[in-house]
């Protein structure tokens, strides 16, 4: 592999990082805007599919995943997946501009502290062998670890889904991002076993004529919408200052648990760097339990902490002398208004 592809797949997936950072902006400026006219996503409303800036945010977020997808062609993967924290940076930073959804010193540690504990447990993750074949990928996915992961994660997903979801929902934020995650490490597995098709019928190997290939596809369809659909919901419930580090951290540590037990990536691998891995898993520990307590601190500082629009009242943002938001929609916006308590 080249320098010059190494420089290409970098940039591919520094790229990658900005769109999907971006992405969330404008998904959460969209869910807003929905919330206001209609039943918002966290109560079970799908008014945002109407919501133009709702669609630019998933269509960022589409070119920022074919990014990074194209990267892992030109770079190896311990070079692209540690990029992807950069996401969190690039949300956090036009959050705290555009959102005004500001991060205290505490929150700013947790997120350092996450995205050191997954730049670590991705550096030291043991190296992949790649499937010559869609068959043998399927071989993969139906050893008996694989179906235990496979079948419990599902299982607990519809559990909670059914009976815990509608009723701690919009309390809890690791119920939404919990099933988001789970469902995205089935998505990642199904994704990587289109992806090498698609590599081998691109070499003169035709994998398309495989039933495999097309089941592949169709689980990584059903996982993809059960993903957005509920961070979606996140994004509409909580703020995106807290959603974006602690979805990247869920979402990174459930694919490395998948992508371990389908392609038993940790045999043969050596202590120190296990060792290096639990490191790892325990700074993302920690930054998440510094982020939940900055925005519990925060909250506690603040009276108004709860949803504005619940409440009638819609949010003036404003950024240095330009007021950005009102160029997305003059009358979006407006100045809160102080109004006697309601009994």
């Amino acid at each position: 592999m080249g320098a010059s592809d190494n420089t290409k797949g970098l940039a591919l997936a520094v790229a990658s990082s900005a769109f999907i950072g971006a992405s969330f902006i404008l998904k959460k400026i969209g869910l807003m805007r929905a919330g206001k006219c209609g039943v918002r996503a966290g109560g079970g409303g799908y008014t945002y599919l109407l919501e133009p800036l709702w669609w630019a945010g998933l269509i960022t977020m589409l070119l920022g995943e074919v990014a990074n997808f194209v990267a892992y062609v030109f770079a190896p993967a311990v070079l692209v997946t540690p990029l992807g924290a950069l996401s969190i940076i690039v949300s956090s930073v036009l959050a705290h501009f555009v959102l005004k959804e500001r991060l205290n010193k505490l929150g700013v540690l947790g997120c350092i502290s996450c995205i050191v504990g997954s730049v670590v447990v991705v550096l030291h993750a043991p190296e992949e062998h790649m499937p010559d074949s869609v068959e043998e990928i399927w071989d993969l996915a139906t050893q008996p670890g694989f179906l235990a992961y496979a079948g419990t994660t599902l299982s607990l997903m519809a559990i909670v889904v059914v009976f815990i979801e509608p009723r701690y929902g919009q309390k809890n934020i690791l119920i939404y991002l919990g099933i988001c995650s789970s469902m995205g490490s089935l998505t990642v597995v199904s994704i990587k076993a289109v992806g090498v098709a698609i590599k081998l019928t691109l070499d003169g190997m035709n994998q398309l004529a495989y039933p495999h290939t097309w089941l592949f596809i169709l689980v990584a369809v059903i996982c993809g919408v059960s993903q957005l659909n509920y961070l979606n919901k996140a994004l509409d419930t909580f703020d995106l200052a807290i959603v974006s580090p602690v979805y990247y951290v869920m979402f990174t540590t459930l694919t490395i648990v998948a992508s371990s037990i389908m392609f038993k990536d940790g045999s043969g691998q050596s202590l120190s760097s296990i060792a290096s891995e639990c490191c790892g898993l325990i700074t993302i520990l920690s930054g998440t339990i510094l982020l939940h307590a900055a925005k519990q601190k925060e909250a506690a500082s603040s009276p108004a902490s709860t949803w504005p629009l619940d409440r009638g009242i819609s949010w003036y943002i404003s950024v240095g002398s330009d007021n950005l938001l009102r160029n997305v929609e003059d009358d979006y916006f407006a100045a809160p208004q102080s109004s006697p308590a309601t009994p």
